[in-house]
């Protein structure tokens, strides 16, 4: 085949063109047409490029209307924004004045800002930014067709926790997209406009204000790309990394200008002794530090010391002791006490239970705990300071103890542990092999998330499948991500002229 000459115009000579079957151009049996359209338009529109075109043009308008509906899906068909044991405590901040232990006032004013919409304006705006943090991150990793964001939202929808986290009034889907938000805006801000960015700065800012888990969890996503960024200059920009880290001080900020105008407090949210105490209760560290001192030490918890319960939730949010001897306010400088010291007595035991207890989350992954019928807390709550919204609540399938994540968990577990495993691997590979490109990066910040998200919530709060669930949808879309990359690759191959 004669080689194709470059026209003028840009495009191609076509005047001579060899008549047997080619796997990209399509030969038109007119070859003036063909010589005339490059002379004319520069390129030409094969059969291939039409039906993408017409196919994206569809998917535009699938991921515009139906992704969002289709992340609703379980509020929708609940009748209800989803509700969990958390949620009446944020929604209360608005109106008790006080700050209350791991309660965030900013993701409070935020479901206040919803209530005259019965809430559904809150899992709107959870659906859309959902949406666009998928969008985005595909863009800035050259993925961005909308058939494959469809695709990949259908895969999510059907196999993670996603919808699940978008229609629950609750910070959990926050934490997530934060991670995604935040690897955008450090590692590919120069693929964003400035639009972009400032809705990038304020989302992961907002979130990281709207619990400390996730902030703490973004602070050290932070800190890794300041200590490896020396060896890594060309990969992390270091006006990136700035910008990144700017956001938790502006998250920090956001929560304390909210805490002090809703409470009169200059006051970071407290409860973080009280967690950790909860954990160290469970495990064994309490009763035995009680053991050990209370013959020296005149502490409130000494007559209570053979009688402490086993778990966290029961001490804290169970009918206990707690209660009678003043929760948070008569106990948190107590509990503080105890807890730093059992560190000081005991750090040996104190790292192997860190350990177990990290292993032990990494684990925990179902989708739906504490998204039961039984959720007394948050029903008082709303009959309280919301009563307009009990007939419709209680309506809701989930009220109806209608609400079962048995069979859902069954394609959700397994699915979630795959893709952490995945994930993992794609970063050791790229790291074995010293190639540090975006899906590796990626895939190494899932996996530094998720693994700070373990030890966060594992040792100061204790295990639970909530706190995995609402990271482990990440590395299913990371991994989603990676395959779409290698078919792109290959799809790419397959359209290179014979």
């Amino acid at each position: 085949m004669p080689a194709l000459r470059t026209s003028q115009a840009g495009g191609r000579n076509f005047a001579e063109i060899k008549r047997d079957p080619c796997n990209y151009w399509r030969i038109s049996s007119r070859p003036w047409f063909w010589a005339w359209s490059a002379q004319n338009w520069g390129h030409v529109i094969n059969t291939q490029i039409l039906r993408a075109r017409l196919t994206d043009s569809r998917s535009v308008w699938i991921a515009a209307v139906a992704l969002p509906l289709l992340l609703l899906a379980p509020a929708l068909w609940n009748g209800y924004p989803l509700l969990q044991w958390d949620t009446g405590g944020y929604l209360a901040r608005w109106y008790e004045g006080y700050l209350a232990p791991s309660r965030s006032t900013v993701f409070g004013i935020y479901l206040h800002a919803g209530e005259n919409s019965s809430f559904w304006l809150n899992l709107g705006i959870q659906a859309l930014a959902t949406l666009w943090i998928l969008q985005l991150t595909l863009h800035v990793l050259g993925l961005a067709r909308p058939v494959r964001l469809v695709a990949i939202g259908l895969a999510l929808i059907l196999t993670t926790a996603l919808p699940w986290l978008a229609s629950m009034l609750l910070t959990d889907i926050f934490a997530g997209l934060s991670v995604l938000a935040l690897y955008v805006l450090v590692l590919h801000g120069d693929k964003t406009s400035p639009l972009e960015k400032c809705a990038l700065f304020a989302f992961v800012a907002f979130a990281a204000a709207s619990h400390s888990a996730t902030l703490a969890v973004l602070l050290g996503l932070c800190c890794v790309g300041w200590i490896v960024r020396p060896f890594l200059r060309l990969m992390i920009p270091a006006k990136g990394l700035a910008l990144g880290s700017l956001t938790i001080v502006a998250g920090a900020m956001m929560l304390l200008t909210a805490n002090f105008a809703l409470s009169g407090q200059l006051a970071w949210t407290p409860g973080g002794y009280g967690v950790a105490f909860g954990r160290m209760l469970q495990d064994g560290f309490v009763t035995r530090y009680l053991h050990d001192h209370c013959a020296q030490q005149k502490l409130k918890l000494c007559p209570y010391r053979d009688e402490l319960p086993a778990t966290a939730d029961e001490f804290l949010w169970g009918k206990s002791m707690f209660n009678t001897l003043g929760r948070f306010k008569g106990l948190n400088d107590e509990m503080g006490f105890i807890v730093l010291q059992s560190l000081a007595e005991y750090p040996a035991q104190q790292a192997e239970a860190a350990l177990a207890a990290t292993a032990q989350q990494l684990a925990l992954v179902a989708t739906g705990e504490g998204t039961t019928g039984w959720i007394p807390h948050t029903y008082g709550i709303i009959a309280r300071y919301v009563p307009s919204e009990l007939r419709p609540m209680r309506a809701a399938h989930q009220q109806n103890w209608e609400l079962n994540f048995t069979a859902v968990n069954r394609i959700h577990v397994p699915v979630a542990l795959a893709s952490i495993l995945v994930v993992a691997i794609l970063f050791g590979r790229g790291l074995w092999r010293r190639r540090l490109d975006d899906i590796t990066l990626l895939a190494g910040t899932v996996t530094l998330a998720f693994l700070g998200n373990a030890f966060v919530c594992g040792v100061i709060s204790g295990p639970h499948d909530r706190y995995g669930a609402r990271m482990a949808w990440v590395a299913t879309f990371a991994m989603l991500i990676a395959a779409a990359r290698a078919f792109a690759r290959i799809g790419a191959d397959d359209l290179l002229p014979l």
